[in-house]
């Protein structure tokens, strides 16, 4: 008996999806790739049309035509203590995912320590990405002058080096640590000690500027400095060290919330309450300004909107949209809980 399998049914193409739902090829492929330029009554009919036909995207045979990889590699120069460790970061990089989640790349992660290898820059300008997200940089991470020469790359704040090219997604740092430490001020607080970000970072070189001229307008010196990591032992490290320089402050402004629970830690092994002997403010208003003993006032930072910011420009970069401008920033706003 002679057995034929049945022939299967061509594979559904954007033609198809766009012949089915009443649009352009070019429409499907913008909803496809996420693009925000489709209203929102066409992103639904190219859906229910895509769900109908069962199309399902050929990453290869797209590749090929496009000579794109429809990849993008989210490049962290930072150890992975820190990486998995800080939930700033950690909220960044959820809207980025998110962001991607709506358009046909995907997410490469690579991270980079704190100077790129030989492999890790041959794999990037190899054409195995089509651009590049560089977040938590620091000034030694030389490798990023060359990177914006092959690549389209968005930063997460600032670059600590000099590049050329490239777009920029930031927050005013410099605004929102001296709001952070006005309100310590407007709260009486005359003997103001901080513990800084890392001063290789422009985010943490910011912060302190903020602070510093805060003092400065107000008529005060400023009270112990000293520089964390961002980390929570840093941060239980950093405020020993001040509590040994000044043991009579009533007030610190931390550069980061993981800092600011582990600087408020020492401060109840001290006998120190909280607000009433040190006032305390962080900055980021991450998850960790909710789980110390006494809720932490913060400046709060949008990080998952930063995220969705960052991947929305790259995105439209890769598809020649080139409306935004090289500065993005985004704005900060006080918090105000009961630690300060």
């Amino acid at each position: 008996m002679n057995m034929r399998s049945p022939e299967m049914p061509p594979a559904p193409t954007l033609e198809m999806v766009g012949a089915l739902a009443g649009v352009s090829r070019a429409t499907v492929s913008r909803v496809v790739n996420g693009s925000p330029r489709v209203s929102d009554e066409v992103v639904q009919a190219v859906r229910a049309a895509i769900v109908e036909l069962g199309y399902v995207p050929n990453r290869a045979a797209r590749s090929l035509a496009s000579k794109q990889a429809h990849a993008i590699a989210l490049v962290v120069p930072e150890d992975m203590s820190r990486l998995f460790g800080d939930l700033y970061l950690a909220s960044i990089i959820g809207g980025i995912h998110n962001r991607l989640e709506a358009s046909d790349y995907v997410l490469n992660l690579m991270v980079a320590s704190t100077q790129a290898d030989g492999k890790t820059m041959r794999y990037l300008q190899g054409g195995n990405v089509d651009g590049a997200i560089v977040i938590s940089h620091h000034t030694d991470d030389t490798f990023l002058s060359t990177l914006t020469q092959t690549l389209p790359v968005v930063f997460g704040g600032r670059p600590a080096v000099r590049v050329t090219g490239g777009h920029v997604v930031d927050v005013d740092n410099v605004a929102g640590s001296r709001t952070g430490t006005e309100h310590l001020i407007s709260r009486g607080r005359r003997r103001i000690a901080t513990i800084t970000g890392p001063q290789t970072m422009p985010g943490g070189i910011d912060r302190l500027t903020g602070f510093l001229a805060a003092l400065a307008d107000a008529g005060l010196e400023p009270g112990p400095i000293v520089e964390g990591d961002f980390t929570l032992r840093s941060g239980t490290e950093a405020m020993r060290e001040v509590l040994r320089q000044d043991a009579a402050i009533d007030g610190i402004f931390v550069a980061s919330d993981m800092m600011a629970a582990g600087a408020m830690t020492v401060l109840r092994s001290n006998g120190m309450t909280v607000p009433d002997d040190v006032a305390v403010v962080g900055y980021d208003d991450s998850a960790a300004a909710l789980t110390t003993d006494v809720p932490l006032t913060t400046v709060r930072q949008p990080s998952e909107m930063m995220g969705v910011t960052i991947a929305s420009i790259l995105i439209d970069v890769l598809n020649g949209v080139e409306a935004h401008p090289q500065m993005t920033l985004l704005p900060t706003e006080l918090v105000v809980r009961s630690s300060a």
